[in-house]
């Protein structure tokens, strides 16, 4: 049996929007044709691949079978991509597109100088950097819409290869008129009467707050959950609260003496790993491995 990859492709953006409609959208054709090639790839395949919204189903769902063949679809289209990017490359151009996913802190603060290396004598690459919290990145990576991320915290999933990139300082900040800010010494007892502001689930930085509070038994009299960091630093300026943070994040309020790091009893320094995560199993790019050699030369000149 010979499979048809234009019904194959059809098939994918169908099981990765979850719609026929916004599938129609992005190949731009029509919905009744996207259900036409998708009802092909059933015949030819012999299974039910989709369930069909209908009813209490709102939305597109994948059979067994459906889910088996999107894996690997996924790994088709990537290793179609970057075939056509080494091709490229042996003709001498030094264009293609790269897609690069960053968690916030790192897009924020981390990212630019990288990207300014790898852009030196291309710039007619096409790139493109999303941000989301590590969660949405881990997702984004998995569903193939980008090709490398640099992210705040662990991923679980077995197909996502994780090295360490950098090492990102963290502290303990508080408004500089809060009580807290004149005393020298703190415990987890006085820790445990602020309110702590903290990212979402899904995000490293939240992650690593967690940790911290669960080694030291610091129990908040409250939380106040904000999905940025920029967002929990004028947090703390307000006076909302406390919050483990990036030291990168506060360091301009620092200097504007509005904000401070707590000196905390029981605390070392507080470091949490930045890691590079690619799929295993997809093929390297010459704009990837490119990129990742930008990544290893700026982190040896500027590690914090």
């Amino acid at each position: 049996m010979q499979m048809n990859l234009h019904l194959l492709r059809t098939f994918f953006e169908v099981a990765r929007e979850r719609s026929f409609s916004r599938a129609a959208e992005k190949l731009f054709v029509s919905q009744p044709a996207v259900s036409k090639a998708v009802r092909e790839l059933e015949t030819q395949v012999g299974l039910p691949l989709l369930e069909r919204p209908g009813r209490g189903v709102r939305e597109v769902r994948l059979t067994d079978g459906g889910k088996a063949l999107f894996e690997h679809a996924r790994g088709i289209f990537a290793l179609e991509r970057a075939a056509l990017e080494e091709v490229g490359s042996r003709r001498g151009e030094r264009r293609g597109r790269l897609v690069v996913g960053a968690s916030t802190t790192v897009a924020g603060y981390w990212l630019a100088p990288h990207l300014g290396t790898f852009l030196e004598g291309a710039p007619e690459i096409d790139l493109q950097v999303r941000v989301g919290n590590t969660a949405v990145i881990e997702r984004a990576l998995i569903d193939c819409e980008i090709d490398i991320g640099l992210v705040e915290g662990p991923v679980r999933d077995e197909r996502i290869e994780m090295v360490h990139w950098r090492d990102d300082p963290m502290c303990l900040a508080a408004s500089s008129s809060n009580p807290l800010a004149k005393r020298h010494r703190l415990t987890p007892a006085l820790l445990g009467e602020q309110t702590w502001l903290v990212r979402e689930t899904g995000s490293g930085t939240r992650e690593v707050a967690d940790r911290f509070m669960n080694a030291h038994g610091i129990e908040p009299a409250g939380t106040i959950e904000i999905w940025s960091n920029e967002g929990i630093a004028r947090a703390i300026t307000a006076g909302l609260g406390i919050a483990l943070l990036p030291l990168c994040v506060i360091r301009e309020l620092q200097a504007m003496g509005t904000v401070t790091s707590l000196r905390f009893a029981l605390g070392a320094p507080i470091f949490r790993p930045l890691y590079r995560v690619e799929l295993k199993e997809r093929p390297t790019s010459p704009l990837l491995r490119r990129f990742r050699e930008a990544l290893a030369q700026q982190t040896h000149a500027h590690l914090p």
